[in-house]
């Protein structure tokens, strides 16, 4: 943060060699964040003199492990002219983390479920107590890598199934040399990913019947009925490429490559066969404890304000949510509570409607709900499990720019209702108050970056109903589905989104798993809305793909109001699914000018911030003139500067 708005600025510190009974100075800081955050709430309670200029909360260098959500409420909002501001010192590089360290490994094992020419290559150890309980994990860290959950196929790898039984709620596999499910049939805690076309499904395994080189396979509920019951998206059978994919994993007979791993429940126990260069008896190894590491909760009456994240890394968050209930998506990575087809087709709002679909939230490592002024810059996403960063509800006026998302097992970023719970997920939603829609939210400049990685049918950037969205100049890349995706609800009614803007990102390397994709995708009707001079590229043939559909720009489902322009791509591989009248198309291609191609993408940033040299030069030279300023006339300018 500089010394300028120390000048007039309430400050807090927080140091990992701090104490929470100290008085949060620099030279006396605080211990916890959750302290710093109380202590500012006190100072706004109370109306100190502090709060004149803002609070800015300053995190020293470390690792700040957190066993709650951090809750910040409407006590806690600052004001326009007096925002808290929760940063990195100068130089400093702090880390929230919900990891928890693993150690004490063991090399050797002897369960007989290890062949034993590999027993004394696998090493184990005791996942920690947290509370009176043992961490249970879906995920690990080894020396900042994330390693791969005992697989069938390692590295993801996926055979083809040979039937799928809706009737018998069955999924019948080979059983062969490279698919042996004989020696699966006592893994209680086996689960199968199933590829169905632009989502996946994680379902586990109840039985194995192995019978003529076939075996059939059944599953737990609830997500046994609803993976059947649910017409879209099912896995396929005969498609134009074959039958649709499947991958055996999360049981120690699968545990037989290098850098896989298994926890065994309930006892705790994690099993890992380590790589050539790891030594387990040094290695860092970090397991999540946490699913949510900063819950910011306000109301329509009552909103969040005026707070800022700064120069924060967020990172090791879980997703446990399949281990209880089976993982089944509709689309986006969204699970769903409930689904069937309709017998007689149609809703009032949608007469062609086939079927019905129930969903919940994706987990998510930052929550935002009824919040203004809500901004991330300079931030680090990384190592988190579920959604990185959630928008979710009542959201306006707030920004995402510079921050780098890496390593995130579904969406890096969300936005938006995505209507739940008791909300049919196809009948329009249109909100009695304006304000439950996200308005007005920035993200900017951004990059992310093999996200999606343990949901597959997750996105870079999503948006549901939102209205006046920003979403320019971010990279976004390395994707299993689609890249940047704006709208819900398949319809063509006005629903309240409008005026979205999709400019100047650059989108590549999407599609590697999935199909049915875009690089810049959308849905329902967005009047006024705009997607221009962007760049999508390095569009990738999924190898488990049933057949060709993905494409650069896909205006999916009702579709309108978009007006398409200058959006660079190497052919005009487009779709168009059912589209509403307002859509224009102007100048996209390969044709696309060089200069509009290679403007997209993140504009590059000096290491002193945002700013040109010559415009950081100015502010140098402003900050020495303000210093000479009497005390009022300081704080007046600093206001100005913050409004600004």
């Amino acid at each position: 943060m500089g010394w300028f708005p120390s000048l007039f600025a309430g400050e807090i510190y927080v140091s990992l060699q701090g104490n929470d009974k100290n008085s949060g100075t620099k030279e006396a800081p605080f211990y916890t964040l959750n302290r710093a955050i109380k202590q500012a709430r006190e100072w706004r309670r109370l109306n100190r003199l502090e709060v004149a200029g803002g609070i800015y909360i300053s995190l020293e260098e470390g690792v700040y492990a957190q066993r709650n959500s951090l809750f910040l409420r409407p006590e806690d909002s600052g004001t326009p002219d007096s925002p808290t501001v929760i940063c990195a010192v100068d130089g400093a590089h702090p880390v929230i983390s919900g990891g928890v360290a693993v150690t004490g490994w063991k090399r050797g094992c002897n369960h007989p479920a290890i062949p034993e020419k590999l027993k004394q290559k696998i090493w184990s150890a005791e996942a920690p107590l947290i509370g009176n309980r043992r961490v249970e994990t879906r995920q690990m860290w080894v020396n900042g890598h994330k390693v791969q959950r005992a697989a069938q196929f390692p590295g993801g790898g996926l055979e083809r199934m040979i039937d799928f039984n809706p009737e018998e709620q069955t999924i019948t596999i080979p059983v062969s040399q490279s698919v042996n499910p004989k020696r699966l049939q006592n893994a209680g805690q086996l689960e199968m990913i199933v590829h169905q076309r632009w989502a996946i499904a994680i379902l586990r395994v109840k039985s194995i019947e192995v019978k003529d080189g076939q075996a059939v396979v059944r599953f737990h509920e609830p997500e046994s009925y609803l993976e059947f019951a649910h017409p879209w998206p099912q896995p396929v059978i005969g498609g134009e490429k074959g039958n649709s994919s499947f991958c055996l994993t999360n049981a120690l007979e699968l545990l037989d490559q290098p850098g896989e791993w298994f926890q065994e429940y309930p006892s705790g126990t994690i099993y890992y066969y380590p790589q050539a260069d790891e030594n387990m008896e040094t290695a860092e190894v970090i397991i999540p404890a946490l699913e949510t590491l900063v819950t910011i909760d306000g109301t329509l009456s009552r909103p969040v304000k005026h707070i800022q994240f700064n120069g924060i890394t967020f990172e090791h968050t879980s997703w446990i949510r399949p281990s209880y209930q089976g993982h089944v998506t509709l689309q986006g990575g969204f699970p769903l509570l409930d689904a069937y087809k309709l017998q007689e087709p149609g809703l009032p709002e949608k007469a062609e409607l086939e079927n019905q679909a129930w969903i919940t939230r994706p987990e998510t490592a930052i929550r935002v709900r009824g919040a203004e002024h809500i901004d991330f810059k300079h931030c680090t996403f990384r190592h988190l499990s579920s959604t990185g960063l959630d928008y979710e509800w009542a959201v306006t006026a707030s920004s995402v720019e510079d921050c780098q998302f890496t390593d995130i097992g579904g969406t890096a970023l969300l936005v938006g209702a995505f209507p739940d719970g008791g909300f049919e997920t196809h009948v329009p939603f249109i909100p009695a108050d304006v304000r439950e829609l996200c308005s007005h939210i920035t993200i900017r400049n951004n990059f992310i970056s093999n996200v999606t990685n343990e949901d597959w049918g997750c996105v870079g950037i999503g948006a549901g109903y939102v209205r006046n969205m920003d979403i320019s100049h971010n990279e976004v890349c390395h994707l299993n589905y689609s890249g940047i995706c704006v709208g819900w609800g398949w319809t063509s009614l006005e629903s309240g989104m409008c005026n979205n803007r999709i400019e100047a990102n650059y989108v590549h390397h999407f599609a590697r798993r999935l199909y049915d994709a875009g690089g810049l995708y959308t849905l329902s009707n967005q009047p006024g809305s705009v997607m221009r001079n962007n760049r999508i590229e390095h569009l990738i043939e999924a190898p488990y793909a049933t057949n060709d559909r993905a494409f650069y720009i896909y205006l999916d489902e009702a579709t309108d109001g978009y007006t398409m322009e200058n959006n660079w791509c190497p052919a005009e591989r487009f779709d168009s699914n059912r589209p509403g009248k307002k859509n224009v198309w102007k100048n996209n291609g390969p044709q696309v000018a060089d200069s509009i191609k290679y403007k997209a993408g993140r504009k590059r940033i000096l290491k002193t911030g945002t700013i040109s040299a010559a415009d950081y030069f100015v502010t140098i030279s402003a900050q020495l003139v303000v210093c000479m300023m009497p005390l009022w006339m300081r704080s007046l300018v600093f206001k100005k500067i913050l409004r600004n």
